[in-house]
C-alpha cells in the first residue's frame, strides 16, 4: 500500500527533472553561442557524463537507500571526514543555486513588471521567492513533491513548442558558419562548453536525497534519475540545436532571453510573454526542489552529528522546518548584499562556482562507489559493469573540473578548506555517531 505522506515515481520524476530544468536552459544558448556550435557536442558529452553519474547514483540508491544521497555514500565508503566534505561541498552547491535561482527568476519576471528593474525591488523579489518555496516545504514534503509535478508539467510546454516547431526556422549555415568562435583550439571550447553545460544537469541526484521519504525507494528511485536525466538530456540538446540554427551566432551571444527571441520569431510578440511565463514557471519549479534538497542534506548530516543539531529538528509533518527557515535566512542576507543593477558578471560566476562545487560531490561519489561495490557486489558481472561505469564518471568529472578555469578551481579549493576548521569544531563539541 502506497504513503499518501511520500514521493511517489511520478513525483520522483518531477523532482529530477524539476531540479534539473530551471534557470539554466533559458540562458546558457546565449553563453555557448560565444563558444560556437561546437558547444552542441558539450551538450552530448554532457548528457553521457550525466547518465553515467546518474547510472552510479540509481545503483548506490539501492545497496543504501539512506536519506542524504551523495553524503550517505562516501560516507559509507571513506568516514565521516570525507562524508562532511561531499555534504559541505553540495550544500555549497544547492546554496549557491538557490541564491542564483531566484535572482533569474526575478529577472524574468521583469518582462510582466518593468519596476523589478530598480535593484532593491529586484532583491526583495527574489527575497520573497525564497520565502514562498520555503512555506511550501514547511508545509510538507508530498505537498513540495505536487507543486514540483505541477511545475514541471507547466515548464517543459515552451521549451517542448522551441523545441518542436524553431526547425521550420532553421538555417543549416548558422550551425556550420560559427563552429569554432571561442579563440582557442576545439578541445578547449569542447572543454569549457562541457563545464557551462554541466551547470543544466545540477540537481540529477536529486531522486536519492530525500530516500527516507519515497515510497517504494528501491524501485523508483532507479528509474525516476534514469528517466529524469534521459529527458533533460534530449530537450536540451534538441531546444539548443534550433535555437542556434534560427538565430546568427553573433546576434545570439548578446541576447538575455535566447528562448524568448526564438519564440518571438515562431508566434511574434506574444511568444515572448509565453516564453517568459514559462521560464519563471520553470525557476520557481527549480528553487522549490532545491530547498526540498538543501532542507533533507542538512538534516541527514545533523542525524549523523557532522553539523549543527537544529538542521535535525523536525516539525509535526517531519521536515526539517528550523534548518530550511535557517538557510533561507542566509539566503536572504547573501541577495540583500548582492543587490546590484547589472548581475549577469556575478550570475556567470555563481553558475561556474556552483557547478565546481557539485563536481567534488559527483568525483567523491564515482570513486567511492567502487569501495562499496566490494563489499556488496553480488557477482562478477554486475560489479564488473558499474565498476567501468563509476570509473568513466569519475574521469568525466575530473574533466569537468578542468573545464571551470584556475580561478574557480581556485575558490573551490577554500571551499574545501574550510570545511576541514568546521569539521574539526564540530567533532569536538560533539562527537560523531555511527
Amino acid at each position: 500500500m502506497k504513503n499518501a505522506k511520500k514521493l511517489s515515481l511520478l513525483m520522483l520524476i518531477a523532482l529530477v527533472t524539476g531540479n534539473m530544468v530551471g534557470s539554466g536552459v533559458y540562458l546558457l544558448p546565449a553563453s555557448l553561442a560565444g563558444i560556437g556550435s561546437i558547444s552542441l557536442l558539450s551538450w552530448v558529452a554532457t548528457s553521457i557524463g550525466a547518465l553515467l553519474i546518474g547510472i552510479t547514483f540509481a545503483k548506490l540508491s539501492t545497496l543504501i537507500p539512506k536519506t542524504g544521497g551523495p553524503y550517505a555514500y562516501t560516507r559509507e565508503a571513506f568516514g565521516d571526514f570525507i562524508g562532511f566534505q561531499t555534504a559541505f561541498n553540495y550544500w555549497i552547491t544547492l546554496w549557491v543555486g538557490i541564491s542564483g535561482i531566484a535572482v533569474a527568476a526575478t529577472g524574468y519576471l521583469r518582462i510582466f513588471i518593468p519596476a523589478l528593474a530598480n535593484p532593491k525591488l529586484s532583491s526583495l523579489c527574489a527575497i520573497l521567492l525564497v520565502w514562498l518555496v520555503t512555506f511550501i516545504n514547511i508545509v510538507g514534503v508530498r505537498k513540495a513533491g505536487i507543486i514540483q509535478l505541477i511545475t514541471t508539467i507547466l515548464k517543459f510546454i515552451p521549451l517542448i513548442m522551441v523545441m518542436a516547431l524553431g526547425f521550420w526556422f532553421f538555417h543549416p549555415s548558422y550551425i556550420s558558419q560559427a563552429f569554432n568562435l571561442s579563440g582557442h583550439s576545439n578541445w578547449h571550447a569542447l572543454t569549457h562548453g562541457a563545464s557551462l553545460t554541466l551547470w543544466a544537469f545540477i540537481g540529477l541526484e536529486a531522486a536519492t536525497v530525500p530516500a527516507g521519504s519515497v515510497d517504494n525507494p528501491k524501485r523508483n528511485i532507479p528509474i525516476a534519475t534514469i528517466v529524469g536525466i534521459i529527458i533533460v538530456a534530449i530537450v536540451y540538446s534538441l531546444s539548443s540545436l534550433a535555437i542556434m540554427g534560427m538565430i546568427p551566432a553573433t546576434t545570439l551571444m548578446h541576447s538575455t532571453s535566447p528562448f524568448a527571441d526564438a519564440a518571438a520569431i515562431i508566434f511574434g510578440p506574444i511568444g515572448r510573454i509565453i516564453i517568459g511565463f514559462g521560464a519563471v514557471i520553470s525557476c520557481v519549479g527549480a528553487l522549490n526542489g532545491w530547498t526540498l534538497l538543501q532542507g533533507q542534506i542538512s538534516m541527514a548530516m545533523a542525524d549523523n552529528a557532522l553539523f549543527p543539531a537544529l538542521f535535525a529538528k523536525r516539525n509535526k509533518q517531519g521536515v526539517p522546518a528550523l534548518g530550511l527557515i535557517t538557510t533561507s535566512g542566509l539566503i536572504s542576507l547573501v541577495l540583500l548584499l548582492t543587490a546590484d543593477p547589472n548581475l549577469i558578471h556575478q550570475f556567470n560566476t555563481i553558475i561556474l562556482i556552483a557547478t565546481l562545487s557539485s563536481l567534488i560531490p559527483y568525483f567523491y561519489t564515482s570513486v567511492g562507489a567502487l569501495l562499496i561495490y566490494r563489499k556488496t557486489g553480488k557477482g562478477l558481472k554486475t560489479l564488473l559493469w558499474h565498476s567501468i561505469v563509476a570509473i568513466l564518471g569519475a574521469m568525466y568529472c575530473f574533466w569537468a573540473i578542468l573545464g571551470t578555469g584556475p580561478k574557480i578551481i581556485s575558490y573551490g579549493a577554500i571551499i574545501l578548506i574550510l570545511a576541514l576548521p568546521l569539521y574539526t569544531w564540530i567533532r569536538l563539541n560533539k562527537p560523531a555517531i555511527d
